[in-house]
């Protein structure tokens, strides 16, 4: 769960291995940004879902709205403020834990041992993705040196102030090279 944004987000991934068909979606035409970093996301569309926690003597369930995304995720999905306020769960990031007032006393969600599991799935899924962003920085800027390497070797002229000469004069292949006559003696 995070408390600091303002959507509801789920993985199409994880709305087909729930079984729920994409025909249930809502269509929507807002884009939002601060999921994928320096991008807009266009969501795949809205669902309404009904969203338990507790156990089966002390629970609650609320339906919750979700923007549906068309990318990979670490997660299932993400419940941010709209489920805090709906659910009125108090976080307790010491102990990385949610308490949500329950018809029986109080209902804790979340173990340590599973919030690492996360931390640690997320963090290889950031570091993939920071790999696979530099690799593709890497090729573009290859693929521009090449552009400009078969600039610089493609047909040479002769330009003014040059002229071509033997590299060895006592071969017969011919091979010459260009120099600028107009240099000093320096």
């Amino acid at each position: 769960m995070d408390g600091g944004s303002g959507l509801n987000i789920m993985y199409v991934k994880t709305l087909d291995e729930m079984g729920i068909d994409r025909t249930r979606l809502h269509p929507t035409q807002a884009p939002f940004h601060g999921i994928v970093p320096r991008k807009q996301v266009m969501p795949l569309g809205q669902i309404d879902l009904p969203i338990t926690f507790g156990d089966q003597f002390n629970y609650r369930i609320e339906t919750l709205t979700f923007e549906v995304v068309g990318f990979p995720g670490t997660f299932h999905a993400i419940s941010r403020r709209p489920c805090y306020v709906k659910f009125m769960v108090v976080p307790k990031y010491t102990y990385l834990k949610l308490k949500v007032p329950g018809p029986h006393g109080v209902i804790t969600v979340g173990t340590f041992q599973r919030v690492y599991e996360c931390e640690v799935e997320c963090c290889g899924h950031a570091t993939t993705i920071v790999t696979f962003g530099k690799l593709a920085a890497l090729k573009e800027e290859v693929a521009e040196e090449t552009l400009d390497a078969k600039k610089s070797t493609g047909s040479f002229e002769l330009t003014e102030g040059s002229k071509k000469v033997l590299v060895d004069p006592s071969s017969s292949e011919g091979k010459t090279v260009c120099i600028g006559t107009t240099l000093s003696s320096e």
